[in-house]
This record gives structure tokens, sequence and C-alpha cells, in this order.
């Protein structure tokens, strides 16, 4: 039960979804499930100084190999999955020998993985692909990410002839909402850089991320029976809906942009008549960019204001996290020694940026450089998530050549 497969069977059937509504930390409990099963492996595998606290961080230490002062490293992945689909009840569907056709996912048939919409499938030819069957996520974001770090620790704790210096490994709660490395104590880390574990496909190297900002949108209205509602009735639904409607949909939205694109995205919408709010995110590659699209919805709520002047209308905004781009010089070999890794475990590194965030980004901003990795997933926060042991087992040699070079600095 110690395979690279074993392990990711293992942990992707825990439920560990997060909720962004939640102010407990972890925000749910069941995150605590996997935290402990990884206290008790990282103990039953012999790594040092494990701990787990009260918020579900688990932390170990592959001891150094080499004599010396060696820099210590970490390597970071995160337990939860996202709120976005259920994670609940997940049966992973393990496809070997993968034909490189579409795949039906057996539990919603509607959902099927196309290989015309998803064309990395033609590389999986031969190979096992792992799947969800289509009614939850598979949670491979990223529990790809804490197999690959569990997977490349037992591998350098059984041979203790590959040289290396000491290896931090952290296991983080709440990540997809934002508040993975909250309760995290750098000084307890206690290294110079770290890798986040938490990138889609194999050899990629993410150096930038999104910055990111929450937009709360509250409308407060007057409710009233509807058979006396004139003149009296303030609808907060449909003023907010207006709102949103406002919004650029050609330009501006993830449906709309790639690359290094920023994007104004509601993505939830709750209430009644007399109050209704939606949840935005706001992310771009350049941080000032936020603040115009803070202003872009306040020039739009505006003329609502003005037409319903019994109305309320708030937008609060909420820092996330930043660029990692604008802290990684701090320590350049972090990058350097992921590029030259890459090349070592036989793959083409390909430096990307990622439209989203990581505790790297969160890490990087506190001081702490922290490039991201792939771990073997795709499509994450969807049914249709997948990822396949081959991918994930190069991640797994990425991180045992990391380990080597960084060995071998003094």
């Amino acid at each position: 039960m110690n395979t690279l497969l074993d392990r990711f069977l293992r942990y992707v059937k825990i439920d560990t979804q997060s909720d962004e509504t939640s102010p407990s930390f972890p925000s749910t409990k069941k995150q605590l499930d996997l935290s402990r099963m990884l206290f008790e492996e990282c103990e039953q595998l012999g790594l040092e100084d494990v701990t787990i606290n009260e918020y579900g961080i688990v932390m170990a230490t592959i001891p150094s190999t080499v004599e010396g002062d060696v820099p210590a490293i970490g390597w970071v992945a995160h337990v939860d999955t996202s709120p976005e689909f259920s994670g609940t009840h997940v049966k992973p569907i393990v496809h070997e020998n993968y034909d490189g056709q579409d795949l039906v996912l057996p539990g919603d048939p509607s959902r099927v993985l196309r290989v015309s919409e998803e064309p990395r499938l033609k590389q999986m030819v031969g190979k096992t692909v792992i799947t969800t069957d289509g009614t939850t996520l598979l949670g491979a974001d990223d529990k790809s990410g804490v197999a690959v770090m569990m997977s490349a620790a037992a591998h350098l704790m059984e041979d203790p002839s590959i040289e290396h210096g000491p290896i931090r490994l952290c296991f983080t709660c709440d990540e997809e909402i934002g508040r993975g490395i909250e309760k995290l104590d750098l000084d307890l880390f206690g290294v110079c850089c770290a890798y986040t574990l938490d990138s889609d496909g194999s050899g990629r190297i993410d150096s930038e991320t999104f910055s990111a900002d929450q937009a709360v949108i509250t409308v407060r209205g007057v409710n009233t029976h509807p058979s006396v509602g004139k003149g009296v009735m303030v609808n907060a639904i449909r003023i907010l809906t207006d709102l949103i409607s406002r919004m650029p949909t050609e330009t501006l939205s993830p449906e709309t942009t790639e690359g290094r694109e920023g994007f104004i995205h509601p993505y939830h919408i709750e209430g009644g008549v007399a109050e209704a709010s939606a949840r935005l995110i706001l992310r771009d590659f350049e941080t000032e960019k936020l603040a115009e699209y803070a202003q872009l919805l306040e020039s739009l709520a505006e003329p609502l204001r003005e037409k319903h002047p019994r109305a309320e209308i708030t937008i609060s905004i909420h820092k996330q996290y930043r660029n990692m781009r604008d802290g990684l010089p701090k320590e350049p070999r972090a990058l350097e020694k992921a590029i030259e890794a890459t090349r070592a475990a036989g793959l083409e590194p390909n430096l990307d940026v990622i439209r989203g965030g990581t505790d790297g980004s969160l890490l990087t901003e506190k001081g702490l450089p922290t490039p991201n990795l792939s771990s073997g997933q795709h499509n994450p926060h969807s049914p249709l998530e997948w990822t396949s042991v081959e991918e994930m087992q190069q991640a797994v040699d990425v991180l045992v050549q990391l380990a080597m070079l960084w060995g071998q600095e003094r």
C-alpha cells in the first residue's frame, strides 16, 4: 500500500473540502483526517521532527545525509480541495494502459473527458490515467502533490546513499480559500526557500502567479409583501443582477482571457429581496491593476445608487495574495535549481506563469521564495479533473534531483 498510486488513491478518498464562509481554522474539521494520516505516515517513514499543530499543519524533516552546513529546503502541498465542486465520496477510476479515446465518466455519463478538448491526453496513450467517476472532484489538486512529496520522502529515506541536505515537508490546510499559510510558523519551518507541488502536467516551473483580491458586493433593499409592493419594494436581487450584467464579458472575464490577461469573476451569488450579495475575484499579474478593477466595479455601481436611492450598495475589497515574481530574486538559487533538477530528471523545463495562486504566492510575499512545480494534476476544480501515475512519478524524480542539487551547496 505504499506505491505512488496507492498513496494517491488513499488520499483522494478522504473528503477535505474547505469552506471560505467558515471563520474557523481549518475551515472544515474533515481536513484534519488527512493531516493526521500524514502525521502518522511521516512517523512510519522514520522522518524526524514530525509535528502536527492544532490547525492541521503537518511538518517533518528528511534528515541530511551529508556532512557540513547545508541549506535546508522545503516542500509544500495542501490537503484541502476546492469548495467549487463536491469532494464527498470520491470514487477514483484507474485507466491502465489508456487507449487514447474519450473517457465517459460512469457516475454521470453526460460528463466526458474528450481528447479534442484535452489534447494532453494524447500524450498519455499506454500510461495510467486516473479520473473521477464524474460526480465529484478527483482531488489531484493537491493530493497529487501530497502523494508526490510522500513518495519522494520514502525514496530518500529508503536509500541513504543519496546525498542531500535537510528537507522540510509541510502540508497545509485551506490553501484553496487563500488561508494556507495563515497559521504556519516560518521560523519553525526553518528553510532558505521552498517549493509548492501544485502545478499541472510535468516539467512545469511557475515563477509568477496572479495577484489577487476578493470583492464582495452587498445590496440591501426593502422587502414587503408583493401584493403591496408598488412604490415600497426595493428588490436587492434585481439591483445586484443588474450590476453584474453591466460587467465586461467580451474582456476581463475568465471565459475570454488567457495568458497574462486579468479578469473580474463573479463566482457566487446569494440572497433575497431584502439583501443579496455576490462574491467576485479580481486577478491580474500586475498588482496595480487590481485597484483599477475595484474602481470599475464602483463606477458600475454608481448609476444604480442614483437609480435606486433607497437601496444600499456596498463593495468591499479583501486582499488575497500577490505575484510571487517580485519576491523570488531574494533567493535566486530557488529557481535556478528547479530548472537544473527538471533537466536532470530527463524533462525539458517549462518556465510558465500560473493564472491562479498557491501557498507559494503568500510564502514568497512573506520573504520565503517558493516557486511552484508540476505534480501531474489537470483540470483542477472540475469533475473532469485527472492525473497520471507517470507524470506524478516524474514529479517525484524532480524532487529527488532537487534534493541532491541542494545537497551540494555549502
